[in-house]
């Protein structure tokens, strides 16, 4: 047993958030406890991303301060992983030489005996392996939150897109079985969680590997059925795995919010192509009138990217129309960011920074106003709340949580005699908004 302190640093998505906690329950169950900050842990891990470039210089600026801690107390045991440590594990050792713990996504569920081998050895470990057999099952863990939960039910990704490297950080698909999954439900409602998040990098493609006799449809019907969670969401969905049958599962699996993040990435077929995205504009406007029509209810989110290589004014023009055409309820928008062993950074026709950046400024301001509008639709109506604390501004008796379309809704609860209402189902009726959170007053408490 470890009487350590650990202090974990998380980048990037929410597939990483759920890797941090899987190491997190680790250490908890050797012996090691959180540490209130980064100064007073002697165990520090920063858990990383490599999508964007900028993400990567904040990494390595943060490791260098790291590394000063680590010259005034020796002690102190430093790691990085995830899909950066995958990348550049040999650039890593040699850039930080303070470094002790290497590993990749896959190695998550091993941190207590790469950690027991380095303490053996005194030596870097490295150990960055991301065709490992998926193995999570019954590994310690310990969740950010006491009513949402993260489950992964598969890893790595097939689709190559000319932009990403996710398939060579986290490997190829691996599908968890259903058993494994449908057991963590299980245990989580013993634990009385009331929603859960599925994550997959393409949850559409669950079981197509051959690790399971069920597909994504059959695996979220069943979760449904088993009436353990009262809310079910998952992310993210690719279009072009996004079987129209998935909108009847959301409609008539009552446990299933009706929220859909479908990335577009781009509005004009020659971008999606060299993006190698497999499908064109014709086939996302299929899947979102099918949404539309069979679940009008539906929020809809998406990502998109500019300054792709080759992008003109064209193409852009027509993710503002594509913007225009389907009003998402919020949307990611980001620049191109080149990545080393992508095929679009051999592309010719880079776009300068400044044009990027008009690009999305100009993205932005449009989705901004859509989402305004698509919440002011929303007042006067009420709707169901999950709440989920106290608002982080401090204000007595206000909460949040998010209705079954993710959306974020703040509210008084005057009633000083029973004002615990984290963790309960609550009715709001909206009266004000803004493009980003709603805002309510409390009708009802369900439970």
């Amino acid at each position: 047993m470890f009487k350590l302190k650990y202090y974990i640093k998380t980048f990037g998505c929410q597939m990483n958030v759920n890797d941090s906690e899987f190491i997190a329950g680790q250490l908890e169950n050797i012996g090691c406890t959180a540490a209130l900050n980064i100064d007073e842990a002697n165990i520090i891990i920063l858990n990383t991303c490599c999508v964007r470039r900028k993400v990567e210089h904040k990494i390595y600026s943060m490791a260098g301060k790291i590394s000063l801690l680590k010259k005034e107390n020796p002690e102190i045991i430093f790691g990085i992983c995830g899909c950066l440590a995958q990348k550049e594990k040999s650039f890593i050792k040699e850039k930080i030489p303070a470094i002790d713990l290497i590993f990749g996504p896959s190695q998550v569920a091993s941190i207590d005996v790469l950690l027991k081998k380095y303490l053996d050895s005194k030596k870097t470990i490295i150990h960055c392996n991301n065709k490992k057999i998926f193995k999570i099952n019954n590994t310690p863990i310990k969740h950010k939150s006491d009513l949402v939960a993260y489950i992964q039910i598969m890893k790595g990704c097939n689709n190559f897109c000319s932009y990403c490297i996710v398939p060579y950080t986290r490997g190829a698909e691996e599908s968890r079985p259903v058993e494994e999954i449908l057991a963590e439900i299980k245990n989580l409602s013993q634990e009385n969680y009331k929603e859960i998040l599925l994550l997959g990098q393409n949850v559409n493609s669950y079981g197509n590997d051959g690790n399971s006799d069920n597909n994504f449809l059959s695996l979220l019907t069943k979760i449904n059925n088993t009436g353990l969670i009262k809310r079910i969401r998952f992310t993210t969905s690719h279009p072009k795995d996004f079987n129209l049958d998935l909108i009847k599962v959301i409609k008539n699996g009552e446990n299933i919010c009706e929220h859909i993040h479908l990335p577009l990435q781009s509005g004009s077929d020659r971008m999606l192509y060299r993006m190698n995205r497999k499908y064109t504009m014709s086939q996302y406007y299929q899947i979102i009138n099918h949404i539309k029509s069979n679940i009008p209810e539906a929020s809809i989110t998406t990502d998109a990217m500019v300054g792709f290589p080759g992008e003109t004014e064209e193409d852009f023009t027509n993710t503002i129309e594509a913007f225009k055409k389907i009003r998402f309820d919020s949307a990611y928008t980001f620049i191109y960011s080149n990545r080393d062993y992508t095929l679009s950074s051999l592309f010719e026709n880079q776009i300068p920074l400044n044009i990027k950046k008009e690009r999305l400024w100009k993205l932005m301001e449009i989705q901004k106003a859509i989402s305004l509008q698509k919440n002011q639709e929303m007042i006067n109506n009420n709707y169901e709340i999950l709440v989920e604390n106290k608002s982080k501004k401090g204000l007595k008796n206000q909460y949040w949580g998010r209705t079954r379309t993710n959306k974020t809704a703040v509210f008084y609860h005057r009633d000083e005699k029973n004002n615990n209402l984290i963790g309960k189902f609550v009715i709001i009726k909206i009266i004000n908004t803004d493009s980003y959170t709603l805002y309510g007053e409390l009708i009802d408490v369900k439970q």
